[in-house]
């Protein structure tokens, strides 16, 4: 990379380490496909299912490196989190393993089975309120009170580089694939994979693909510096929030494109993962397939050569009376 690169927060080394570091606690997820979802596609498609991670969802790769690198004074005092979704759980669960307190600020409206995973692994749900100020406010009160070391969803580099852990995986199970299509949204979980496999494969493509309606990576990739999106209105939850001063830069510098799709795509790839694929996705989740589907990605000449695609289920956790009034609403 240019001299003139600032140095990122994470790079092929500190995402092997994180790899031995959490290989004993994590699912080396599988890679599905499916002949039917090639021919609609028009392209060889590899599935990257962290739905079947522990805690249904990529997180947990990015949570347990993070308790894993603590030393012993820091996690006797426990973490601490703000978190709407996965992370928290991924939290609660790798601080389970552990043996440490998780102290879990939760804004009020999350969804339902994310607050229930948090609870099931022995987290401590703190609410908030659902402002990204008063969800801050809360945890710093937790820290002062206890001690406990703040784990922040994805703008740190112990996050990116257990995020990063995939690309190691998926380049091993599927060597051919040409480029690598992820859900965006604060950036963790891009940054890892698109750090990772930058330096395996110089020549692969990352892609990211995000909600029109939280479309804050978009905006930044055009102006060339960090947009935020004022209010986000999208059915993916999980990719809500804004990109970190940590996340930007690789996704500034490594991203190849975003994608920007409509909830009716997100929702139409969902069923397809249901029912085609036959494996549960939230909404987060499908993205990567409604990009693949897309006529903006289709129909770019960009990526006309790339012909064996890579996609990341990033997790499964979908509250069901939810995930029913979706498709009801979308026929």
């Amino acid at each position: 990379m240019e001299a003139n690169r600032e140095k990122y927060a994470a790079d092929i080394s500190s995402i092997k380490e994180a790899h031995e570091r959490i290989k004993p606690y994590i699912h080396r997820t599988p890679v599905l496909t499916s002949e039917s979802l090639n021919l609609i596609s028009g392209r060889s498609l590899f599935f990257k299912c962290e739905c079947f991670q522990k805690g249904g969802a990529f997180k947990f790769r990015g949570a347990c490196n993070a308790v894993l690198s603590l030393d012993h004074e820091q996690a006797a005092k426990g973490v601490v989190t703000h978190s709407s979704g996965n992370h928290a759980a991924a939290l609660a669960l790798a601080a389970k393993l552990q043996g440490i307190p998780a102290y879990i600020v939760v804004p009020k409206g999350a969804p339902k089975c994310k607050v229930d995973n948090v609870i099931r692994y022995g987290g401590e749900v703190i609410w908030s309120e659902s402002t990204m100020s008063s969800r801050e406010e809360v945890a710093s009160k937790v820290l002062q009170e206890t001690g406990s070391v703040l784990i922040h969803p994805y703008n740190d580099g112990r996050i990116i580089s257990g995020q990063g852990t995939i690309s190691l995986e998926l380049l091993e199970q599927i060597q051919e694939i040409d480029a690598i299509v992820v859900p965006i949204s604060g950036g963790g979980l891009i940054s890892g994979v698109a750090l990772a496999a930058k330096a395996i494969k110089p020549s692969i493509r990352i892609i990211a693909a995000e909600p029109k309606g939280a479309d804050d990576a978009a905006k930044s990739k055009i102006a060339g510096k960090i947009i935020t999106v004022p209010v986000t209105n999208t059915i993916a939850d999980g990719l809500r929030a804004s990109l970190g001063d940590l996340t930007w830069p690789v996704v500034r510098d490594l991203v190849d494109d975003v994608i920007t799709l409509e909830d009716c795509e997100i929702i139409e790839a969902m069923r397809m993962c249901y029912e085609i694929l036959k494996v549960s996705v939230e909404p987060s989740g499908a993205i990567g397939l409604a990009a693949v589907l897309s006529n903006s990605f289709r129909n770019n000449p960009s990526w006309r050569d790339c012909k064996n695609i890579g996609i990341v289920l990033s997790g499964g956790n979908v509250d069901l009376g939810s995930l029913w009034d979706s498709f009801k609403s979308s026929k």
